[in-house]
């Protein structure tokens, strides 16, 4: 389960207060970032010959942010910037010389950047998550609601339906329409509790359609998910999900 218009300087620099902050999941989790990220930051860490090039806090803090600079990078999936126009650029900056862009200007082009960029790839993954859901809700066992949201039933409970406003605990298993696991409660081995009302517009109204002790396989549109938004790293902006939700109680 964000307008991209932060800039990537901006995105390093905010590193520094998430190490110490950290921050709160909201109920709609996404799994942690995949681990070959981190084995790229540790590798690029101990890569540094700290006793020969790092003499002082200063040098650290300039290869800290190079490392946490390039990850930003990375993870906005740009790998072939021109390093000599970017290292030119920001000397002159720090050395209070006319650059090419001014501040607004720079901000300005990074943003409409990042925008030309999340609607492209956004095209690709709302056409694939469109068709996904056209063929799935042919298939024998699958009822489509008016919003679109498409589910089946593994198992029907006979307890009581939640309401909006109720509490309840549920195991889950969510992934991408291709397959891809993004966050799953089951292979934790730990259920979750959340407001029914606290979560994506698709599982707000599934839950309400579930007597507790079902188990369902809910298809969710992007626009009853994370809508025209990214959500972590796993999760693209315009995606389709896929979930088994079991509910297995309504919390007091």
């Amino acid at each position: 389960m964000y307008k991209l218009e932060k800039t990537i300087l901006a995105s390093v620099l905010c590193i520094g207060l998430a190490a110490s902050q950290g921050f709160a999941q909201a109920p709609k989790k996404v799994t942690k970032p995949a681990a070959t990220t981190k084995k790229t930051t540790l590798t690029a860490a101990k890569a540094a010959p700290s006793s020969n090039v790092l003499r002082n806090k200063l040098d650290s803090l300039s290869a800290a942010i190079g490392v946490s600079f390039s990850n930003s990078l990375t993870s906005q999936g740009i790998s072939n910037i021109n390093t000599d126009i970017l290292t030119k650029t920001i000397q002159a900056s720090l050395k209070g010389e006319k650059t090419t862009f001014s501040s607004e200007e720079a901000n300005k082009f990074i943003g409409e950047y990042f925008q030309k960029l999340t609607e492209e790839k956004g095209a690709v993954v709302k056409i694939e998550g469109e068709k996904f859901l056209e063929e799935n809700k042919k298939k024998t066992g699958v009822t489509t609601t008016e919003s679109g949201l498409q589910y089946s039933v593994i198992k029907m409970g006979d307890g009581p339906k939640p309401t909006a406003t109720d509490k309840v605990k549920t195991h889950y298993h969510g992934t991408l329409t291709n397959g891809t696991v993004f966050d799953s409660s089951v292979d934790r081995g730990e259920p979750v509790e959340f407001p029914v009302n606290g979560v994506i517009k698709g599982w707000t109204e599934a839950l309400q359609l579930m007597p507790v002790g079902s188990k369902w396989k809910l298809y969710i549109p992007y626009s009853l998910a994370y809508g025209e938004r990214a959500a972590g790293p796993q999760i693209p902006a315009y995606s389709a999900l896929v979930f088994e939700v079991e509910l297995l109680e309504i919390v007091k």
